[in-house]
């Protein structure tokens, strides 16, 4: 498991403000995450992330004061790249709908394969990665619950939140752990994950409006 430090994520020095300064943290972050995904994190130091980007230490130290920095602004980005993921599917019908989603997960996951193991148990993390209530899961649940009700064709609802958790747990579990086992490139895992929200949606389609409570009593 990753090291859990109970403290703030590490921020950075300064923020980019120049198209200049933000291609060279863009290079460090991709940097960065190559190293993590080939040698993990015992092999994760700023001076190779400084040399495979061409850049020296001291420039990679006006942006990052240290490794766990580094690694909170990768991990960010790689959030930041499933909100996108997010913000962008919505279709008519319920397979449609899974398969834009798990294709576009996966590959927010496939850029460098090891990565994401590392950052699950092997690079130290904030509580605030942890909080299940953090701004971040906040943001991620809502997309998920915009994208349910999009997808249903009706403003959202709380039904569409509860949708929103199982179908991001289910996402997160299969692709984290196939990250892990080293297996997000396998074409069956995707077909099967796709099969799985389409079945799931498309029951809770027929089935929309029900009363929960009922629902909960049946069970």
């Amino acid at each position: 498991m990753s090291t859990r430090i109970a403290r703030p994520s590490s921020a950075m020095r300064k923020a980019p403000k120049q198209a200049r300064s933000r291609a060279t943290v863009e290079i460090i972050l991709e940097a960065g995450a190559r190293i993590l995904s080939d040698e993990g994190w015992a092999g994760f130091t700023t001076n190779k992330v400084a040399d495979l980007a061409g850049v020296s230490i001291g420039s990679l130290y006006q942006y990052f004061p240290d490794k766990l920095s580094l690694v909170d602004a990768i991990r960010r980005r790689h959030l930041d790249d499933c909100l996108t993921v997010m913000k962008s599917v919505s279709d008519a019908t319920p397979y449609a709908f899974a398969s834009k989603l798990v294709r576009a997960m996966i590959s927010a996951h496939s850029g460098f394969p090891g990565l994401h193991r590392v950052l699950l148990d092997e690079a130290p993390s904030s509580d605030d990665y942890r909080d299940p209530h953090s701004d971040f899961e906040v943001e991620y649940l809502a997309h998920y619950a915009a994208a349910v009700a999009a997808f249903r064709g009706r403003p959202p609802c709380p039904e569409d939140l509860t949708a929103a958790r199982i179908i991001s747990d289910a996402m997160d579990g299969v692709i984290h752990n196939a990250a892990r086992r080293g297996a997000i490139g396998d074409p069956s895992l995707q077909a099967e994950l796709i099969r799985l929200i389409g079945l799931y949606l498309s029951d809770a389609d027929q089935n929309d409006g029900v009363d929960l409570a009922t629902a909960r009593r049946a069970s």
